[in-house]
């Protein structure tokens, strides 16, 4: 199981990611309300302003202080090593 990082020594499992969206829009901000009313909101903010919200296999929503790019590139970055180790 990859893990990844996504901001103040938090991870999430890699292969459980459905999305990383930016909490900009109005459909998304309502998905981080429903989230929070059902109890399946992880604020991993710190406090922080959120920059990148990830969707999760679990019907679980993360909340991240790291851009949505820079997961992303973290997420490339652990695909490129796994495969790299395979040969």
């Amino acid at each position: 199981m990859k893990l990844i990082n996504i901001g103040f020594g938090n991870m999430v499992a890699a292969g459980r990611v459905i999305a990383i969206v930016s909490p900009e829009s109005a459909p998304i901000k309502r998905i981080i309300q429903d989230a929070k009313e059902r109890g399946s909101l992880i604020d991993a903010t710190y406090g922080r302003r959120t920059r990148a919200v990830l969707m999760m296999d679990s019907d679980h929503v993360i909340l991240s202080a790291v851009q949505p790019e820079t997961v992303a590139n973290r997420v490339s970055v652990d695909s490129e090593e796994a495969l790299n180790e395979q040969e």
